[in-house]
């Protein structure tokens, strides 16, 4: 079977690890905590609850897979390579497929990498957020700034590839400090880094602190140049930007995200994953898992998978999808894929006069071949997403 494209969306499996020690004050995603799991039961359902999905789409080959969280370092490394064999009698894994886990860099669960590099991840992104001490514990973080730095050396001794995330913005951050942060990170760094701005998400601790005026945000004005700094320093570095958080040296892009912003298809399994499949008899859907981990489990034990039903989507909500992830990336969206999605020329979908007026303002750029938002137009692309879709 030949290669995909290098602009190809792929195919892909995400697996959601619902478990954590502690919930991160800042964090909305779908993560517990419990006093005990039991991993061969949970083991057994995720690859029930796969071969469901594989039931549902045959002869497809995965181009990654992608163990998230939660914390999947907390994960058994057997679990992983049960998943990782399953997936590969299934659907197909060829050699060299891009197998990406999350982890936190405590001492223990650092002290798990090799076994998760002998059950087939090739890449590891690593939760850092902070390399200093008061801000790591602002941000609910267990480890230290040590024990950081001594997970990523590791990280690059095991592993063909790794990747870590530092979140900025913070309260009574300046941006002569991030400066030096992100300089000292670049030392660590080797092909990748997620730079996210750190925002106020309902449903967190921080939420409830900044609803009570106990939690205050930095300024807009220093939060773009905090911004500004960010890519002047990692692009001078050689990592630009390929997406709005998420830096690389040219090929170390995050394969399986990728499928996400060229909106492809990928099958989600576990505690509250969603996916995106096109289906031969129902065309493009979404899917959905139960988000309670105990609901979850009973219902892929009683019935092979936890999930909700199906939600068929329109050709136009297709194309709001495919800009809404498209223009996130610096290569922009392909116009051949506009019209895969929308069903119809890109001409007779797009809204060219706004798209004029949008270029005009230095925001977008139509060429024969793609749509892209420039650098500025990433910025803002809530503003240009609302005019587009």
């Amino acid at each position: 079977m030949t290669s995909p494209a290098p602009t190809a969306p792929g195919f892909a499996l995400y697996v959601h690890w619902p478990f954590c020690k502690a919930k991160c004050p800042y964090c909305d995603f779908n993560s517990h905590v419990r006093a005990r799991v039991e991993h061969a039961r949970w083991r057994a359902a995720l690859l029930r609850e796969l071969d469901h999905f594989a039931d549902l789409t045959p002869g497809r080959t995965l181009t990654s897979v992608f163990f998230g969280g939660g914390t999947p370092s907390l994960m058994e490394a057997e679990t992983v390579e049960a998943v990782l064999k399953r997936a590969d009698e299934r659907w197909g894994l060829p050699a060299g497929t891009e197998v990406t886990l999350e982890a936190n860099p405590t001492s223990v669960e650092a002290g798990k990498f090799r076994a998760f590099r002998a059950a087939g991840v090739n890449r590891v992104s690593l939760g850092i957020q902070a390399l200093n001490a008061a801000d790591l514990k602002f941000l609910g973080r267990e480890h230290s700034a040590e024990e950081a730095l001594g997970a990523i050396r590791l990280a690059r001794e095991l592993f063909p590839r790794f990747s870590f995330d530092l979140i900025y913005a913070r309260p009574g951050q300046t941006v002569s400090g991030w400066q030096a942060e992100l300089t000292r990170a670049l030392e660590e760094a080797v092909g990748h880094l997620s730079l996210y701005q750190l925002t106020i998400e309902e449903g967190t601790k921080f939420h409830t602190l900044y609803s009570r005026g106990e939690l205050v945000m930095p300024e807009e004005e220093l939060q773009g140049e905090l911004y500004d700094a960010t890519q002047e320093l990692l692009t001078a570095a050689g990592l630009p930007a390929y997406e709005i958080s998420n830096h690389a040296r040219p090929g170390e892009e995050s394969r399986h995200n990728l499928t996400y912003w060229r909106y492809g298809d990928y099958v989600g399994i576990g505690p509250g994953a969603h996916g995106r499949l096109t289906l031969p008899d129902a065309g493009k859907v979404g899917t959905n898992t139960h988000r309670a981990p105990e609901i979850w489990l009973e219902r892929v034990e009683a019935g092979g998978t936890g999930a909700k039903p199906f939600e068929p989507i329109a050709h136009e909500d297709r194309l709001t999808e495919l800009l809404m992830m498209g223009l996130r990336l610096a290569e922009g969206v392909p116009l051949a894929r506009v019209e895969e999605e929308a069903g119809r020329h890109w001409r007779e979908v797009l809204k060219l006069d706004r798209i004029d007026r949008l270029s005009r303002h230095g925001l977008l750029e139509l060429s024969p071949e793609r749509l892209r938002a420039s650098h500025e137009g990433r910025t803002r692309l809530n503003g240009v997403l609302a005019e587009l879709v």
